[in-house]
């Protein structure tokens, strides 16, 4: 069972402001709890947690990487579909590092371009959260000596993760994404991969992260590799595995792992053609795959494009509310 059943992703295509005026709730939806110390702009009684509307709806989950380098994550909330549903449902901070200290130890980085996304969270995070978008972390490897897949111990691969929690506790995320690219694994000053770091890192996110986190994972490098050995129970606690390659279509290869919770299909926003994007989001519904992932969201208004994949995912044009 995935650690997010509670709060189902996919179920998200109602219409907002009709299931508002059916429960007459359009004070209570738009009064802001009280704040969690430390969680700017997030309800005590939530932390991280983002509840979606339950419509029954299995529409395939759409993904968002952002370069915040050079891109606002706010543009993940511009686009809707025909009903007013957003027409992305994750946006994903690309990206966070695993670096090493001068004690030879893993840590998490944070450049300066995150920094400043996650320190303005009132106009990059909580509108797009304030939508029903979902908002996670990438970590992602940096050309260092530690990876997610060469923990040393148990106890490094806890350290980390906890590293990972508080801030996503700090800015009120909803989880994270475990990309392993980067790092050159055995070579040089860089210890090799072992067969339990990944699943020693999965096991640490899932104690210490907020209840209802996303851990997704990007099927690529070590991490992904050694994983798919990991025990079921370790899998279980993650929520998505999805290709990492874009223009291509590559079902992760975990057998235990639902279609519903994998993606096999990926694009880049600024490579892929509108025909590939079409054909993969057909193949996707077509053979019961639950996650679209997207790469590389820009400025200005790309609804004509988005729609050539929306249109196959839930039946419905895009429309730039940017």
């Amino acid at each position: 069972m995935s650690r997010t059943t509670s709060f189902p992703l996919r179920a998200r295509r109602t219409l907002i402001a009709a299931a508002v005026a059916a429960m007459g709730a359009v004070a209570a939806i738009g009064a802001p709890a009280a704040a969690a110390p430390g969680f700017p702009g997030v309800p005590a009684d939530q932390a991280s947690e983002r509840a979606f509307a339950a419509t029954g709806n299995d529409d395939p989950l759409t993904v968002a990487y952002v370069e915040v380098n050079s891109n606002e994550l706010r543009l993940a909330g511009d686009y809707e579909l025909e009903d007013g549903s957003n027409a992305l449902d994750v946006a994903i901070i690309f990206a966070a590092n695993i670096n090493t200290d001068e004690a030879g130890d893993a840590y998490l980085h944070l450049n300066d371009q995150v920094q400043a996304t996650l320190d303005d969270a009132a106009t990059q995070i909580r509108p797009l959260q304030d939508k029903g978008i979902k908002v996670t972390l990438s970590l992602l490897g940096n050309h260092d000596a530690s990876g997610f897949a060469n923990f040393p111990s148990q106890a490094a691969a806890e350290a980390f993760a906890a590293d990972v929690a508080e801030v996503v506790e700090t800015y009120g995320l909803d989880g994270v994404d475990i990309d392993d690219e980067w790092v050159q694994y055995g070579s040089g000053d860089v210890p090799p991969a072992n067969a339990d770091s990944a699943a020693w890192l999965v096991d640490a996110l899932d104690a210490e992260l907020p209840p209802h986190s996303i851990i997704s994972l990007y099927d690529i490098g070590a991490t992904a590799a050694t994983l798919k050995n990991a025990p079921a129970a370790t899998i279980d606690k993650i929520d998505y595995i999805w290709n990492p390659y874009y223009g291509q279509y590559n079902p992760p290869q975990f057998p235990t792992v639902d279609r519903s919770d994998l993606g096999a299909a990926a694009v880049d926003l600024t490579r892929t053609s509108a025909a590939a994007a079409a054909s993969l989001a057909e193949r996707t519904v077509d053979d019961g795959y639950g996650v679209y992932v997207t790469y590389n969201l820009t400025a200005g208004d790309h609804s004509a494009y988005f729609s050539s994949f929306t249109r196959e995912l839930s039946g419905q044009e895009t429309v730039y509310v940017g």
